[in-house]
């Protein structure tokens, strides 16, 4: 079940990458282009102040000897029992002999202003 509009979690499509983002993005985190220029966008994620929660850095890189090696870069979230919500292939691709890839995972969180559930209450996500 998808949040209703307005309430915390709920999403919407980039109308310009068509990514799904939160409904409150002042700005597309994927594409990065900006959404709203009104006054509500002041107090929206994008332009408020957002805490990473979540990051993790990391390189591989191929020894010059040896055949290619082919990766894929697979993002999983999963609630508090284990069970999984989501998972995505973000990006495949190859290395070659010399050849470095660097990966970077961060997980922003901006507090919301919606004051119609409860404490106990969640979203999807």
């Amino acid at each position: 079940m998808d949040p209703r509009t307005g309430a915390a979690g709920a999403t919407r499509v980039c109308p310009h990458c068509k990514t799904t983002i939160l409904e409150s993005s002042a700005r597309c985190p994927a594409c990065r282009h900006y959404l709203r220029f009104d006054a509500d966008a002041s107090t929206s994620i994008g332009t408020q102040e957002a805490t990473t929660a979540l990051q993790v850095e990391g390189t591989i890189r191929h020894p010059s000897e040896g055949g290619a090696w082919e990766y894929s870069v697979v993002l999983v979230i999963r609630d508090e029992a284990g069970k999984e919500l989501n998972r995505q292939v973000v990006g495949v691709g190859a290395l070659f002999g010399g050849d470095e890839r660097h990966f970077s995972l961060a997980v922003e969180v901006v507090p919301t202003n919606d004051m119609r559930r409860g404490p106990n209450r969640r979203g999807r996500h």
